[in-house]
């Protein structure tokens, strides 16, 4: 018998609350790509003063720190993330490869849905003065945060199929504050309006949900081959 690449474990979360989660997501992030586009891209009040404050604060070690954080949401980590997740969530060779897949897909599918929104809302970055790191393209929303939170999200996904209840709640807290502080780091190097990265965050977390909702069917097995002598019902 063909093991099941990726059972899902007790106590996942149900179907409903997934679409809710979903669903409230991208309402928020509808409702602040509105404001984007309606302000034309100008920071709102509380946005300007953590740009302001974050760039009144970049001394040293805090900005070589930052700098190392927020280089670990993006190139090769966290695709490794994803490949990590999903040879944790599967069992045996086909089962793996085919998690393997599901979870780089998840995220290759999410940042390039967040280029595309970026692209389309063409929102300015803070200040270039302000920039304490290298970056390009447009402000809205934040591809590290964005990245970060769905790589975080895919390898707590792992975590929670093959470790016991208390340790995948320990690394799944871990996942969470450094997808968190990659975030803030955008903020902090002041290549990011906080607005972009909260906005990261609702999409991946609804692209998080909205696959969990797949799962079941990307590992849905077959039932066996039937043979055509073999009767449509048992008999007594």
């Amino acid at each position: 018998m063909a093991p099941h690449p990726a059972a899902p474990p007790r106590g996942g979360p149900r179907p409903a609350l997934l679409v809710a989660l979903a669903a409230v997501c991208a309402a928020l992030f509808a409702a602040a790509a509105v404001v984007v586009a309606v302000r034309h891209g100008a920071p709102l009040a509380p946005e300007q003063a953590a740009h302001d404050w974050s760039a009144a604060h970049h001394g040293e070690p805090l900005r070589s720190l930052a700098r190392a954080l927020t280089a670990t949401g993006s190139g090769p980590v966290p695709y490794a993330m994803a490949v990590l997740a999903g040879l944790l969530a599967a069992r045996g060779t086909l089962g793996r490869l085919r998690a393997v897949a599901c979870a780089v897909v998840v995220l290759a599918v999410g940042q390039a849905i967040r280029y595309g929104l970026m692209e389309l809302l063409a929102r300015p970055r803070p200040p270039q003065a302000d920039w304490a790191g290298r970056v390009s393209d447009y402000s809205f929303p934040s591809g590290h945060a964005t990245t970060a939170a769905l790589a975080a999200g895919l390898l707590a996904w792992g975590v929670l199929h093959r470790a016991r209840p208390g340790t995948a709640r320990t690394w799944c807290a871990v996942l969470a504050l450094w997808a968190l502080g990659v975030g803030v780091t955008r903020v902090y190097l002041g290549v990011h309006w906080p607005g972009d990265v909260l906005a990261g965050w609702l999409l991946a977390t609804a692209l998080l949900a909205l696959a969990l909702l797949a799962e079941p069917f990307a590992f849905r097995h077959p039932g066996p081959p039937r043979s055509p002598d073999s009767p449509s019902t048992p008999t007594s």
